[in-house]
């Protein structure tokens, strides 16, 4: 690509972007080097990568490639059997490090990503792990070697502590003898030497070598004759540790020297690693979408907005290029969005054709083309005498001697700045042969010569900047197939330049340049119509799609009740009709067998009469009629635990919930509960329900002598939402709460307040651990505020 579109089209600004996305010298460089490619493979490929980063980022978050440092010539030292410094050494330990993390973020299960175009790149990387680990367990920092990194760098370490346990001992012995010589009770260190300050004028008191003196000269900072030794034994001490040093660090290096290569292609991998990732940031912060890409010309741009405008006011874009014409002529007022479409044109190639993915809708289609023209802008130049038409001819003939078919051309005010007639008859010439040549052409323009031209030859289609003349503002909607108006007129009008004015000038335009100028603003009036009729119908084609979904899942739930109902009543016949198979056949046998002795007519008789019994019960099964109740229950005056009989079963019991806005309701009856309708509900004025039979330990019944039990029905109207434990210890409490749960349950209430205050909590924290044994309480919490705050536990049942 030439260096000047590259410019025009202000691509280095996403490529400083970029840039700020990788965290290694070498992503940083790579990105700083990206340049669009003309090589359909090479930029799916780079796609691809993109679009499986973003992928990666999605699914398990961002992978950092901080830590990676550039080691070339520290591998290159290896090489010629140097030995590295511990900066170096620890460089490829970052790198190691780095590698490990990259390809433990690089594994994945099958079910969650499936093997994409990083997979080998991770792959590639090799941790290195042992060497590693023995470079962390070496080295520390920078600047301190480990005293485990060898036994001899173990044992002359611990004769430096000792010989320096010595030295500070002797030199506080003759500090404490010799105080009133010194300047500070201090020990200090000059020249690497263990000193003492002195003053000046008792020099001659303390014997031993004199290393500096302060700057005024009142102190002279003297080593003691009785530590000079131990001072020698410390320097040797440390010589010895630098040597033993230098030896760990040539055993590190030596271990180093068989995995060169592998630590080349560990910096090699990280390094596109972090490039593709930082392109994968880049596209997450535009919202892009990867573009498809084609080599027949074509460009579809759905919704795109320019990547270097502010994404809270950008307004997108949607233009296609290449397959109905190859030659769109832009037309409309100044700051219309003219020139911003154009370069958003010319920025989605170049950064498509990088493998970067560009802020538009998916499904955006874009061409690959081998050169990239732009004339945009002031192109004036005091320097080497060029006007503005000078300069823009010499930039477009330029583009005319290098463009060909595979050449995406921009230009923007094209014949501008000179006299109209021929800047409009030279950009008509100017596009025609770029027309011929089969190049991809976006043009603006204020010439109507151009919209005709645009009008009269095939292959060349007109689009405009949509400008709202009542607002004087520019909404930026490109419209294809629509030639724009200047609309001088209207925007002088509105800015307050007088009528007469303006009238006049319309009596200086042309009779066809007034007619064309007035059919654009009929056609703009029919454009905004059909466009308004256009919304009300896809409005009225979405209500009634969502009707039409409304009838279908309801003609569904009604398909599913009847055929519920169909299955329900066929095997209900089915189950009564093996019955009278059943009986039938038992009968036949039983009458066959009495009638062989004709003197037990009695019994034959009586068979019969059983039989008919049957048949009248199974008449009634087949036959249920719901008859409404005496008396319709109202809901206002229905109570939790009033007796009710519900009709279509014809069973008593007791109310377990009020009614809701339909009126269905839960009756608990016996060890059943039913929800069912307040009308198939009949009021019972007995205090007392009958339920089921019940059976105590010892084989006898429980209840009155007819073998029913008595279900009283004041338990669920006198147990209270609440129980009080305040006051009572934590066994009391627990005894008490046990009953009222019960009760409560029994009754069932949703939830109860367990009211057992503050305190030292520890009242609470009894009820909690008694409460989680109960196997019907479903949950508990402690209040809300207003409900009694952390004094209080609300229970729900199950």
């Amino acid at each position: 690509m030439n260096q000047k579109a590259l410019q025009t089209l202000e691509y280095h600004k996403i490529i400083t972007q970029l840039t700020d996305y990788a965290t290694s010298a070498l992503g940083k460089q790579l990105c700083e080097n990206l340049l669009p490619s003309s090589s359909l493979p090479e930029i799916i490929q780079a796609q691809q990568e993109t679009a499986d980063a973003v992928s990666r980022i999605r699914m398990k978050g961002n992978l950092s490639f901080s830590g990676c440092k550039d080691v070339t010539g520290s591998l290159k030292r290896l090489e010629i059997g140097s030995s590295l410094s511990i900066p170096e050494i620890l460089a490829i330990s970052s790198i190691l490090t780095v590698s490990a993390r990259a390809k433990a973020y690089g594994r994945h299960e099958e079910s969650e990503l499936p093997d994409d175009s990083l997979e080998e790149l991770f792959r590639g990387l090799e941790p290195l792990t042992p060497v590693n680990t023995e470079i962390k367990r070496c080295i520390l920092s920078e600047d301190e070697v480990s005293d485990e990194a060898s036994p001899g760098l173990h044992k002359v370490r611990r004769a430096i502590k000792n010989a320096a346990d010595k030295l500070h001992t002797q030199l506080n012995s003759i500090l404490n003898s010799n105080r009133s010589y010194l300047q500070d009770a201090v020990i200090t260190m000059r020249d690497g030497r263990y000193c003492l300050p002195v003053k000046a004028e008792y020099k001659n008191q303390v014997s031993g070598m004199v290393h500096d003196q302060s700057a005024t000269g009142s102190t002279l900072f003297i080593e003691p004759m009785a530590v000079i030794k131990l001072n020698n034994e410390m320097r040797e001490l440390e010589i010895a540790e630098q040597k033993e040093i230098e030896a760990v660090l040539a055993s590190l290096s030596n271990q180093l020297i068989p995995y060169i290569e592998e630590i080349k292609i560990n910096q090699s991998l990280l390094g596109q690693l972090d490039f593709i990732f930082a392109k994968a940031g880049l596209a997450r912060h535009y919202k892009g979408s990867q573009p498809k890409f084609n080599d027949r010309g074509f460009i579809s741009i759905k919704d795109g907005r320019h990547p270097l405008l502010d994404p809270q006011k950008v307004v997108p874009i949607t233009l296609t290029l290449g397959k109905e014409f190859d030659l769109l002529i832009v037309t409309g007022p100044n700051t219309g969005g003219k020139t911003v479409s154009l370069k958003t044109v010319g920025l989605f190639t170049l950064m498509g054709q990088a493998g970067l993915h560009i802020p538009a809708f998916e499904g955006s289609e874009l061409a690959v083309f081998d050169e990239v023209f732009a004339d945009i802008g002031d192109e004036q130049s005091i320097e080497q005498s060029l006007s503005t038409f000078s300069a823009h001819m010499t930039n477009i003939v330029r583009i005319l001697g290098q463009a060909d078919s595979r050449s995406l051309c921009l230009f923007d005010e094209l014949g501008a700045g000179t006299d109209p007639t021929e800047g409009a008859a030279l950009a008509i010439s100017i596009l025609s042969f770029l027309h011929n040549m089969k190049c991809r052409t976006m043009a603006t323009t204020h010439y109507s010569e151009l919209k005709v031209f645009a009008l009269s030859t095939p292959g060349v289609e007109n689009a405009c900047c949509e400008f709202n003349v009542e607002t004087l503002q520019p909404t930026y909607r490109l419209l294809i197939g629509i030639p724009g108006k200047s609309n001088a007129f209207a925007i002088s009008k509105k800015l307050g330049l007088p009528d007469y004015i303006i009238e006049d000038a319309k009596t200086h335009l042309e009779a066809e340049d007034e007619a064309f100028e007035d059919l654009l603003a009929h056609l703009e009036e029919s454009r905004v119509t059909i466009e308004k009729e256009q919304a009300e119908i896809q409005a009225y084609k979405e209500e009634v799609t969502q009707l039409k979904s409304r009838l279908t899942q309801k003609e569904e739930r009604l398909d599913e009740r009847k055929d519920k109902l169909i299955r329900n009543a066929t095997e209900e016949a089915q189950r009564i009709l093996r019955e009278a198979k059943e009986t039938a056949d038992q009968t036949i046998k039983q009458i066959n067998k009495l009638s062989a002795d004709s003197g037990l007519n009695r019994q034959l008789e009586a068979e019969r009469t059983k039989l008919r019994d049957k048949l009248k019960d199974t008449d009634k099964k087949l036959a249920i009629k719901q008859k409404g109740p005496q008396q319709p229950v109202s809901p206002k005056k229905l109570k939790i635990g009033d007796g009710v009989k519900v009709l279509s079963m014809g069973l008593k019991g007791t109310v377990s919930t009020l009614p809701n806005a339909k009126g269905d309701l839960y009756v608990q009856m016996g060890i059943l509960r039913s929800l069912v309708n307040i009308k198939d509900l009949e009021l019972l004025h007995e205090q007392e329900i009958t339920g089921p039979t019940l059976t105590g330990a010892s084989g006898t019944r429980k209840g009155t002598g007819s073998g029913k039990s008595r279900i009283q029905m004041s338990k669920s109207a006198t147990v209270s939402p609440e129980v009080n434990l305040i006051g009572m210890t934590v066994d009391e409490a627990c005894a008490v709460l046990d009953k009222y749960l019960d009760d409560a349950y029994l009754s069932h209430l949703p939830s109860v307040r367990v009211v057992h205050g503050r305190g030292t909590g520890a009242l609470k924290a009894g009820v909690h651990k008694y409460l989680k044994r109960l196997k019907y309480v479903k949950e508990f919490r402690l209040g809300e505020f207003g409900e009694g705050d952390s004094g209080v536990t609300i229970v729900t049942f199950k």
